[in-house]
């Protein structure tokens, strides 16, 4: 089998991720065919049509799919990889991401083909168009949203169910259809049984019904068919997860039906949610991307919808992220907010305040279950081999039992953000501001295990800091509204307090930047949170020293590590850079700058969370809410400085010696 693969023409800003891997005849189309799905270029990017070399089931080579409970990842040759149905962080049916005996379900055409791929315009409905020497055929990818779920309300009551219509567009195309579940990530082998015109699937706590509407046979858990598409016929698959007990089993609506609610449902969502500012379409698909990503019965957002893809390959940094992390939470909220989506910044901020509850003196919780769990105790499922070798594979993660401060300046940062929501405020979110600003005053004094989640020994990390005099500081915003005279004068001391020891024990002369840590001379691309929260001016001599000396000695091609020894660039770190020089003034270079790192997403405009800085290969769990973030954070910094610049006074023209200076003929 051969794969010609081609840019996304529905988003001519973007290039294929993996610009610089061995040649070989998966090789990008370049012969100018017509696109899947056009799409709007308002506002986008120059084009870029860059030949490259991809590889069906690298994590680049992943559409992704949502239904606000959980996610499909389904590559460009047609394999569903990834589905976790119960939820987000719920044990997998298909898992061959991490293992090719943890299971999947592949429609693709029997023999040589190539594909081209895009969303449904305002959708994450997946729509992948294979070229054959037969002909050509579509296959469309959605999971089901409740019939009735329209603008905000999608993602509730979602039915679990993952439909696939085959269409023929010319010819006659031969197909193959596998279907291979595995359930608990690949270690249960289910039976296979056919039932009242359904193949069931049913082994321990989860049972699967897959409606075909063509002969399948069934094999020792599998089921496979080959079959013909023709020019105008139409196929439908649709197959519905439930647990085994104390549920009915799912109901199966046809697959052109799903499609087309599904569709409907996106497009609702996405017409309340318009931004106009700069990269208007990058903005608004990464904030559809986020939405997706969202947990819609709590309103939570999942840090990446997979677990234990790798940072790097063979390497053992190999995290579940399909938890909630409050250290995004501010950002992801300023995020929403730039991308018109305030009633999903309310939402996330009342799951927050429920989830934490009250502050006792432990460490302030800094993640959670998308349900406001707690205990993610981690485990290794020794039985996968992992993405491309690389293990081991988690499940839960141990972060949660770790103190990092910064949770205090993020949680109290999102609150001033949504300031007008919660007025009035009540009584339980007072409580937990005051705790938190209460905690700051004695936890900025201690170690921690910092934004990067260090599992060595914790440290004095300048970032920290800065977040804990980011909760003293909008503490004393909110003044009487939290605390009383007393409480505010006592947070504005501490507060300054804090703002002079990162000043002298965070800056180091002899490298020319803030550090990482306090009294060290390694650098992190975490202190470019500074000039973000307010902490510095970004046109600071000494921030725009850091931030020259980030970029020199930790960047390549736009991409920026965190530290000396990172092994590969991480997306947000790079759009926090191009924040800071768009807040410094230097519109230009930040849009630069921006503009390179938006056209490393893949080709349907998704971002993990690293990328190889010499490959361009996209690296770590996918896709990566916080990667998309920072875009469309970084997109309204750029906004808000163009902004700034139409409002400036014209510069007063110089004078000379009786006559005026620049004036030519």
């Amino acid at each position: 089998m051969s794969i010609l693969l081609r840019q996304r023409p529905g988003f001519p800003w973007l290039r294929p991720g993996n610009a610089n891997a061995k040649a070989d005849t998966r090789r990008a189309r370049t012969d100018g065919s017509p696109p899947v799905n056009p799409g709007r270029r308002a506002n986008a990017l120059p084009p870029r049509r860059v030949g490259t070399a991809v590889e069906s089931g690298r994590i680049s080579e992943h559409g992704f799919l949502a239904d606000g409970r959980s996610a499909v990842l389904v590559d460009r040759a047609g394999a569903v990889n990834w589905w976790c149905p119960a939820r987000f962080d719920a044990p997998s049916v298909f898992g061959r991401l991490l293992d090719d005996d943890a299971g999947h379900w592949s429609i693709r055409p029997d023999g040589d083909f190539h594909a081209e791929r895009a969303y449904l315009d305002d959708t994450l409905v997946l729509r992948t168009v294979f070229t054959t020497p037969e002909g050509s055929v579509a296959v469309t990818d959605a999971l089901a949203l409740a019939p009735d779920a329209r603008g905000h309300d999608v993602g509730l009551r979602s039915p679990r169910v993952l439909a696939r219509l085959v269409e023929g567009l010319s010819g006659e195309v031969p197909m193959w259809l596998h279907y291979r579940p595995r359930f608990e990530y690949g270690r249960v082998r289910p039976y296979l049984v056919e039932s009242e015109g359904l193949i069931q699937a049913t082994a321990g706590a989860a049972r699967l019904s897959l409606r075909s509407d063509v002969p399948t046979e069934l094999g020792d858990g599998e089921a496979t068919a080959r079959f013909t598409v023709r020019a105008g016929s139409s196929h439908g698959f649709a197959l519905g997860y439930a647990p085994t007990y104390d549920a009915d089993p799912p109901a199966l609506p046809g697959a052109e039906r799903v499609v087309a609610n599904a569709a409907a449902g996106w497009r609702s969502w996405a017409s309340l949610h318009d931004y106009h500012g700069r990269y208007r379409e990058q903005v608004r698909h990464s904030a559809m991307v986020v939405q997706g990503m969202t947990y819609r019965p709590s309103g939570a957002v999942v840090a990446a919808a997979t677990t234990s893809l790798p940072e790097e390959l063979g390497g053992d940094r190999n995290y579940d992220y399909r938890f909630v992390w409050v250290r995004d939470f501010s950002l992801t909220l300023q995020a929403l907010w730039l991308a018109a989506c305030p009633d999903e910044a309310d939402r996330h901020f009342g799951w927050v305040a429920r989830a934490m509850g009250r502050i006792g003196d432990e460490p302030v919780p800094i993640m959670y279950g998308v349900e406001g769990e707690r205990d993610l105790t981690e485990h290794h499922l020794d039985h996968l081999r992992g993405y491309a070798g690389s293990r081991p594979v988690f499940v839960g993660n141990d972060a949660w039992r770790q103190r990092q401060t910064d949770v205090l300046g993020e949680i109290l940062d999102a609150a001033w953000v949504m300031r007008y929501y919660l007025d009035p405020m009540s009584p339980d979110v007072r409580q937990l501001l005051h705790a938190l600003a209460d905690r700051a005053t004695v936890d900025w004094r201690r170690p921690d295990a910092g934004m990067w989640e260090a599992r060595d020994v914790e440290r004095h990390y300048v970032s920290s800091k800065v977040q804990c005099w980011t909760a003293l500081d909008r503490a004393v915003r909110f003044g009487r509204r939290i605390g009383d005279a007393a409480d505010v004068a006592r947070w504005a001391a501490v507060r300054d307090e804090v703002r002079e020891a990162v000043l002298s024990r965070g800056w180091n002369e002899r490298v020319g930047a803030y550090t990482g840590a306090f009294d060290s001379d390694e650098l992190d691309t975490s202190v470019l949170i500074m000039p973000l929260v307010g902490f510095l001016p970004a046109d600071d001599p000494r921030m725009r020293s850091t931030m020259d000396v980030v970029e020199r000695r930790l960047s390549r091609d736009g991409l920026l590590r965190r530290w000396d020894d990172d092994p590969a660039g991480f997306v947000i770190c790079s759009f926090w850079l191009a924040s800071c020089l768009a807040l410094a003034g230097d519109r230009d270079r930040a849009g630069r700058l921006f503009e390179q790192l938006a056209s490393r997403v893949n080709d349907l405009g998704l971002f993990a969370e690293q990328i190889d800085q010499s490959t361009g290969e996209q690296l770590g769990n996918f896709p990566q809410a916080f990667s998309h973030i920072g875009l469309i954070y970084a997109a309204g910094r750029l906004t808000e400085a163009d902004e700034a610049q139409a409002e400036r006074p014209p510069e007063p023209v110089p004078t000379g010696a009786g006559r005026t200076e620049g004036a030519r003929r």
